[in-house]
């Protein structure tokens, strides 16, 4: 099995060692130190589960790489519609595309039936130009319950979790995504193949929609939006609002409120990859997390005032910010587990 991490940041690069000591052929794609650190020492992996390094080729070609079976998306979703020159030279006719990422997934409304089949979500897939890059017959879904964070380039620190959750968008269960889930098990990842991915990426987001924004704004860890009552109470409110959106879509995610609230109580003082972004002057990742739920809830005509005005000022943050402004940070960064 041939795979290409496209993106080998904090992720990708720790699922393409993994993948590699487990005797996939594997090849990562980076750019600038990180790529550099790559090819001189390869992928230095810290954990609590036992550090490791893992050696496979990195590029910042992948015309060099050619054909694979699985595409690998490290990247940030706002990358997405621009990553077509990047990701064809690697597609053969039954080329996966596996997309990390948090949030409402550009292929949401695709392989699924009822009234909404085949709908595009404006705030994920803007003028169609995510799906022309990357076309929804070749994805499958993944759900990440990973935290890790590039400690220095070439480096990656894992924090918790080994989970990666993976499924077809239309709920079969398909050969490629059995392969892949094998190799990334061999690995040392836990990679359960679900039947409806759709109610894992409900269960994530639900996370994100809430801690996301509000660490933004605040600048707070999720332990301490946890501790403060009243930003507790708004959370809440988010993730009710969310899950009303996802059941009136024919979602249902097993996990009640209070379940999530405490699983990031338990996080303790780690910044979101929200807050990180925004530390570092990096545009917000928050068309997927948040800006397509609201405009999911207005295609059900599902009432989410929070929602909105969360979107509202996380939006006006955002376009406050210039490029390359980086606004006081109260300590480094840490894990973006939310």
């Amino acid at each position: 099995m041939k795979v290409a991490i496209l993106g080998a940041g904090a992720i990708g690069a720790y699922v393409g060692a993994c993948l590699s000591r487990a005797g996939a052929d594997v090849h990562l794609v980076a750019r600038g130190a990180n790529l550099e650190a790559l090819r001189r020492d390869g992928v230095r992996v810290q954990s609590a589960r036992g550090d490791f390094v893992a050696h496979p080729p990195a590029t910042d070609d992948p015309a060099e790489i050619g054909p694979v079976d699985h595409v690998v998306l490290g990247l940030k979703a706002n990358a997405y519609a621009a990553a077509g020159p990047m990701v064809r030279p690697l597609l053969h006719a039954t080329t996966s595309v596996v997309a990390a990422q948090n949030g409402i997934p550009w292929w949401y409304f695709h392989g699924l039936g009822g009234p909404y089949a085949g709908r595009r979500i404006e705030a994920v897939d803007p003028d169609g130009t995510v799906s022309a890059a990357l076309p929804p017959g070749r994805a499958i879904g993944c759900v990440v319950y990973a935290a890790t964070e590039l400690a220095a380039p070439g480096v990656v620190r894992h924090v918790e979790g080994t989970r990666f959750s993976v499924g077809e968008p239309d709920g079969s269960a398909s050969a490629r995504c059995a392969e892949f889930a094998a190799a990334m098990q061999a690995g040392g990842l836990r990679c359960p193949v679900e039947p409806d991915i759709r109610n894992d990426i409900w269960v994530k987001l639900m996370g994100n929609i809430s801690f996301n924004p509000i660490s933004a704004l605040t600048r707070a860890t999720m332990a301490g939006i946890c501790r403060h009552d009243g930003a507790r109470e708004l959370v809440r409110s988010m993730m009710e609002e969310t899950l009303l959106v996802a059941r009136c879509l024919g979602a249902d995610p097993a996990v009640s409120v209070d379940r999530r609230l405490a699983g990031a109580e338990r996080v303790g003082e780690h910044k979101t990859s929200t807050l990180q972004d925004l530390e570092r002057g990096r545009p917000l990742e928050l068309d997927v997390l948040l800006h397509a739920v609201v405009e999911l809830a207005e295609l059900t005509e599902t009432d989410v005032p929070v929602l909105r005005a969360v979107a509202a000022l996380t939006d006006l943050l955002d376009r406050s910010l210039a490029p390359g402004d980086v606004p006081p940070a109260a300590s480094s960064a840490g894990a973006g587990v939310a």
